[in-house]
């Protein structure tokens, strides 16, 4: 399987209200989520479906109702409206690295293979990890991997690899992770995650690109529209929590002529929704995984 979609039923049911409306995957991959959107969907419904990957084409569905946009969702309200559509029902936007992207060896996104040092969600741009290993500065790395991959030690991680590549370039993911064979066994499996991570973000600019697509979202979703982000790392869901609160990602939120704080979104639920022990036993990636939907107001 391509990739198996994360709170499917849950969030289908949650987007889609009008059978007869427009709705935005955001994150097509294997197509599971879109396919149980245009279940929904009449014949008047129409769905567009972002994905940057190119491998993703090949799970294109055939459709009328079927639009795929092979882009970043950062330039959501563009591509709509090069589409002619400026307004919405719905957008759904299913985060972070597919099933496919980690299982295919030669993308260098998995701690559990060697291959070339790559982690690109587009293949198409020139920036990928082993130029973010042998060229960003000291001071770079190490802000990378503490903001990015949660790590105390990052510093020394950063250190380390200038020192190392001084004699020898990192080629691979097996000689990033051989500069760190010191970290004890029963802690490498975190460790690793959190410096791939680290570097999987800076390479395709996730929270930047989140960020993007979250303020294009408001813009284009119709009031009363829904919105429905799974995140799956904190990173991630803090900037989500924060948008659909204020709709601000930092700073002092404007309030109204009473003195009450403006809200963009009404939400759905107060709490993160998150899947069911069975889910987890059927889909071990889904461990992770928090849903927050929000209303427009």
């Amino acid at each position: 399987m391509y990739h198996n979609p994360v709170l499917l039923k849950q969030s289908v049911d949650a987007l889609v209200i009008n059978p007869d409306g427009i709705y935005v995957d955001c994150t097509f991959g294997g197509g599971g989520h879109s396919r149980e959107i245009l279940s929904r969907l009449s014949d008047k419904g129409r769905l567009f479906s972002f994905d940057q990957d190119l491998d993703a084409l090949k799970n294109v569905i055939d459709d009328p109702r079927f639009t795929l946009v092979n882009q970043n969702f950062r330039f959501l309200e563009n591509s709509m409206l090069a589409y002619g559509i400026s307004q919405v029902d719905g957008i759904l936007a299913d985060l972070g690295v597919s099933s496919h992207q980690f299982d295919e060896a030669e993308r260098g996104f998995s701690t559990r293979s060697n291959a070339p040092l790559d982690m690109r969600m587009n293949v198409m741009q020139s920036l990928d990890a082993k130029k973010i290993i042998n060229d960003y500065e000291e001071e770079d790395l190490a802000n990378i991997f503490y903001q990015y991959g949660e790590l105390r030690e990052s510093r020394k991680l950063a250190r380390e690899i200038v020192h190392h590549r001084k004699t020898k370039k990192i080629n691979t993911t097996e000689d990033l992770k051989n500069l760190f064979s010191y970290i004890p066994a029963f802690k490498q499996n975190k460790f690793f995650a959190q410096v791939f991570q680290a570097i999987r973000i800076e390479v395709n600019q996730e929270l930047e690109v989140l960020k993007e697509m979250l303020v294009q979202s408001y813009k284009i979703l119709k009031d009363e529209g829904r919105l429905v982000v799974i995140s799956y790392h904190s990173l991630e869901d803090r900037l989500v929590k924060r948008f659909l609160k204020n709709g601000m990602f930092e700073g002092e939120p404007q309030r109204d002529i009473y003195g009450n704080y403006a809200k963009a979104f009404e939400l759905l639920q107060t709490k993160a929704i998150i899947p069911d022990d069975k889910e987890i036993e059927e889909n071990s990636r889904a461990r992770s995984a928090k849903m927050r939907i929000g209303i427009k107001l």
